[in-house]
């Protein structure tokens, strides 16, 4: 939890600065993209901004320790003071944020980054992620099938063992005939390479770290995307409640909406780079047309319609959070 490393006692004056350290886990490696490219500009920024009066300690990959899906609850319980993590490793914890994995909802990255926050500040802060001071919510590039079998139509996919990254993704996928497979992504290459599964679906830039393109043939991209997945970027309250006023506004600045969209920006530009790997290496990539997606599109349409069901059966209005969500994506990308 936080810790103010500053002499701090009876003498202490209103003046005295304290400096205080934060503890930042999750659970990719240092060299992935989102931890190198988007967690470390924040970490610096925050740190450039207080003046050296914030210093972040980074732990990566799980260095302190439980499983990807313990992340939520160690910020929670302030075993560390930051982390970031999907909220889809926690199945149904945070129904309302599932909206924008339901299938062909997303339209680009930035949109839907953008409209995550606002229904954040419009509601799921004072619902689903009420234990917690969110800093930024974000949505990862356009999800790619990568797989050891060639898929083109739904037909293809029926019978494969496929790794998804949360309940509505599995969902979705099982839907469409799969056999899912719940696994965080550091375990996928892994599970590729023994053949626990064939097919994987991940956003392009985190298949670079993964080498994920060395362990399957094809890749399937639809013409509009067929899901994201949703991220996270939550600090302990307490921690956030011990800061002063003045570092208080440091880490505002330097979060929120403004933040979400970068690290949706940053993460969506590195998936061409990933893409060019499969490219090199001689693999198949399918890129079906609208046409094509339509029929994906219209298998789908029941993950949406259970999910529906399943948000009213818990005294959820499901339908106005999905109007809500579709409309400020079109908003957004005004």
């Amino acid at each position: 939890m936080l810790r103010l490393t500053a002499l701090i006692c009876c003498l202490a004056g209103p003046g005295l600065a304290q400096d205080v350290t934060l503890r930042m886990h999750q659970f990719q490696t240092g060299d992935a993209n989102v931890p190198r490219h988007v967690l470390s500009a924040w970490e610096d920024r925050v740190e450039t901004a207080s003046g050296g009066r914030i210093e972040i300690q980074r732990f990566d990959a799980m260095a302190l320790g439980g499983s990807p899906a313990d992340l939520y609850d160690q910020v929670v319980d302030g075993v560390v003071d930051v982390v970031w993590t999907l909220p889809g490793y926690s199945a149904g914890r945070f129904p309302r944020a599932e909206v924008f994995e339901l299938p062909f909802i997303m339209t680009d990255p930035v949109a839907t980054s953008r409209a995550y926050w606002r229904l954040g500040d419009e509601v799921l802060n004072e619902t689903d992620f009420k234990d917690v001071k969110v800093l930024g919510l974000w949505v990862h590039g356009p999800g790619v099938l990568h797989s050891q079998v060639s898929i083109r139509n739904v037909e293809d996919l029926r019978g494969v063992t496929l790794r998804a990254p949360s309940r509505i993704t599995n969902r979705l996928f099982s839907d469409l005939g799969a056999t899912t497979v719940g696994m965080p992504v550091p375990a996928v290459p892994e599970a590729l390479s023994r053949h626990v599964i064939e097919a994987t679906a991940l956003p392009w830039e985190v298949t670079g770290s993964l080498r994920i393109a060395e362990l399957v043939d094809t890749h399937t991209e639809f013409a509009e995307p067929i899901y994201t997945a949703t991220y996270i970027l939550a600090m302990n309250r307490q921690s956030w409640e011990a800061l002063p006023d003045d570092l208080k506004a440091v880490i505002d600045a330097e979060s929120g909406e403004d933040f979400s969209v970068f690290a949706a920006r940053n993460t969506f530009v590195h998936d061409a780079p990933a893409r060019a790997i499969a490219e090199d290496l001689g693999n198949e990539i399918i890129t079906l047309d609208l046409t094509e997606t339509d029929e994906w599109r219209q298998a789908s349409q029941p993950t949406i319609d259970s999910w529906i069901k399943e948000m009213t059966d818990r005294g959820i209005d499901g339908s106005e959070i999905l109007d809500r969500a579709r409309t400020l994506i079109a908003e957004s990308a005004e």
